[in-house]
């Protein structure tokens, strides 16, 4: 479903990201691990268009978007959550999802005054949409509330909601985990498992290995802007080179 080729992204003289490569299968879902400093986070930025790569390439079911911009990356299937959501908080956790559906008809001036009974259906189903994704996530008691009541899981949730509103193909997750305690947790483990089944691949960078040995089919070790290993996930864990990255000293 996407393949990364000698990704490189450089920060004056320092190589963040340096010809970086893996694949990941239809409905398969990748772990991105390593210490602080490795360079997931800005490699998540590559493959959703914040950041431009000085070298390499980016293909999506064979088709290249590396220079695409965030928005058509988003228009083609590719989709991400950050690590610290940051909602409307004002706006209720429903009209959240609302303002994160593509291409909306009332965007058009001339569509307001020529077409607005298909402005009305659209968003009928739009709001139909929205409402589908709360349930999937277990927060449709929540729909009303404002989005800045939900607790630090139940926001990790409305932003895996919002990625959600486009369909994507691809779900880029960055840290999930993170400050969400294990109900949390187990609600976002669930949301992964049954979108996967559904067809959806997932690329994850999070620093609770636990988390990625128990749901990813692959994972991609990285260290000092490179790929220091990739494979199973049991594999991995037993690579010396991964623990002399994590720890320091691969004896330990």
């Amino acid at each position: 479903m996407i393949h990364i080729k000698n990704l490189t992204r450089r920060f004056g003289g320092v190589a963040a990201v340096e010809d970086v490569s893996f694949q990941v299968a239809p409905c398969g879902i990748a772990g991105l691990i390593g210490p602080n400093g490795a360079g997931k986070s800005t490699l998540l930025s590559l493959l959703a268009g914040q950041l431009q790569p000085h070298a390499g390439s980016i293909l999506l079911d064979g088709s290249r978007i590396e220079r695409l911009p965030p928005h058509r990356r988003y228009a083609c299937g590719v989709a991400r959550t950050f690590q610290i959501p940051r909602p409307f908080r004002r706006m209720s956790v429903l009209e959240n999802l609302l303002l994160a559906r593509p291409a909306q008809r009332g965007e058009r001036l001339a569509a307001v005054f020529w077409s607005p009974g298909r402005i009305t259906a659209a968003e009928r189903h739009a709001t139909g949409r929205a409402l589908a994704v709360l349930g999937e996530l277990g927060l449709e008691g929540m729909a009303s509330s404002p989005a800045g009541e939900l607790s630090g899981g139940q926001l990790k949730l409305l932003e895996l909601g919002r990625a959600l509103m486009a369909a994507p193909r691809v779900l880029l997750l960055d840290e999930p985990c993170a400050g969400v305690n294990p109900a949390g947790i187990a609600a976002l483990s669930e949301a992964i498992l049954r979108l996967r089944d559904g067809g959806m691949t997932f690329i994850i960078v999070e620093h609770n290995v636990d988390f990625v040995a128990r749901h990813c089919d692959k994972v991609v070790v990285m260290a000092q802007g490179r790929v220091l290993t990739q494979g199973a996930p049991d594999a991995v864990r037993r690579d010396p080179r991964v623990l002399e990255a994590f720890l320091g000293d691969a004896d330990a």
